[in-house]
């Protein structure tokens, strides 16, 4: 059965070559004027792989993605921008919002051909890899508190793939479900009034994040953005709910976890609250250690840092620098090597 590919280009002679050298190619073509037109398809059509233009009356590009980012069924669809802009920042817009590549026009028939391959078949690779982990699935939640019921939900499910800084909720978005981190780090943050970002928890395989939302039926209480490049799975909340009726059990153990999370935001209220610099620096390099699976060293960049212990970057990199001069760290770029944990645990306030 031939690939589904959606094109969506308000240009007439583009989107006709586009349509003429994928049909020749064997791709079965849906093709849509203009951005509403586009989503409507996508989600009637469901579709292989979607290419789109930015630049677009009634709806853009970035405008298709968002709307489609937004429904389970078409949220992980690779996505290939085709775009005359080529400017840093708008490249960089469209990869947070989940693009997968981008063809800068005019593009040749093979750099189309070639673009659509690759997404394909590492999707292809992504499902199979999921099939072949089935198994890590069910030890991987049985570890997470024993959650052996989710198996039902967790099996079948497909992984979708979030590059390094790829956002995957913000915060007041409506809740879709409950992730669960496969592959890779997430962390999730609140944007001050001034601007600056306060990470409110940083998270890893097997960690849950959303559980809120779920519970309460409440949009997202903050932004989820993947550190490195992740996997992640999504039960939606109606699967969700239908699970908690079923098994009382499985919610108390999800209100458990967010009891958890709470406390250890609390926890970070109190340390920015009353805890020096060197005490603020020394707990969040503790936590870094611990959720690191005791792994004496770890990547962190200086932002990301300050974010989770409130904390000016400049201040960070003074801080660290004195560490590293106490022989309590070492550090080589984003990369920082814990040399004394029982030093840092006990530091004085």
């Amino acid at each position: 059965m031939s690939k589904k590919v959606l094109i969506i280009e308000d240009h007439d002679a583009i989107r006709a070559n586009v349509v003429e050298i994928l049909e020749m190619a064997l791709y079965t073509v849906f093709e849509a004027k203009n951005g509403k037109i586009g989503v409507d398809m996508a989600i009637k059509n469901n579709p292989d792989i979607i290419l789109c233009d930015i630049m677009m009356p009634e709806l853009d590009g970035y405008g298709v993605l968002y709307m489609l980012n937004k429904h389970v069924e078409t949220s992980g669809i690779p996505f290939i921008f085709l775009t005359a802009k080529a400017e840093h920042a708008d490249l960089r817009k469209g990869m947070e919002l989940g693009a997968d590549d981008y063809l800068i026009k005019p593009f040749d028939d093979m750099e189309l051909l070639n673009a659509i391959d690759i997404r394909l078949r590492k999707k292809a690779l992504a499902e199979y890899s999921h099939k072949v982990n089935s198994e890590e699935f069910k030890v991987l939640v049985a570890k997470t508190d024993g959650l052996a019921e989710f198996n039902k939900i967790i099996e079948g499910k497909k992984s979708r793939e979030f590059k390094k800084n790829q956002v995957i909720y913000y915060e007041d978005d409506h809740g879709k479900g409950l992730y669960l981190i496969t592959h890779g780090k997430v962390k999730t943050i609140k944007l001050a009034q001034d601007g600056r970002e306060l990470m409110t928890g940083m998270y890893s395989k097997g960690d849950y994040i959303g559980i809120n939302s779920v519970l309460s039926g409440s949009t997202y209480a903050d932004t989820a953005t993947s550190i490195e490049d992740s996997l992640l799975c999504l039960i939606p909340t109606e699967q969700m709910e239908s699970v908690f009726s079923l098994y009382p059990e499985v919610a108390r153990k999800f209100i458990h976890l967010l009891s958890r999370d709470n406390r250890e935001k609390e926890d970070q209220l109190l340390q920015l609250a009353y805890h020096s610099v060197r005490k603020k620096m020394a707990v969040t390099l503790v936590k870094l250690y611990n959720k690191d699976i005791k792994n004496d060293f770890f990547t962190i960049s200086r932002e990301d840092l300050a974010a989770m212990a409130c904390m000016a970057t400049e201040t960070v990199s003074r801080t660290l620098s004195d560490f590293r001069d106490e022989k309590l760290i070492d550090r080589n770029g984003s990369r920082i090597t814990l040399l004394d944990l029982n030093g840092l645990s006990k530091m004085k306030n």
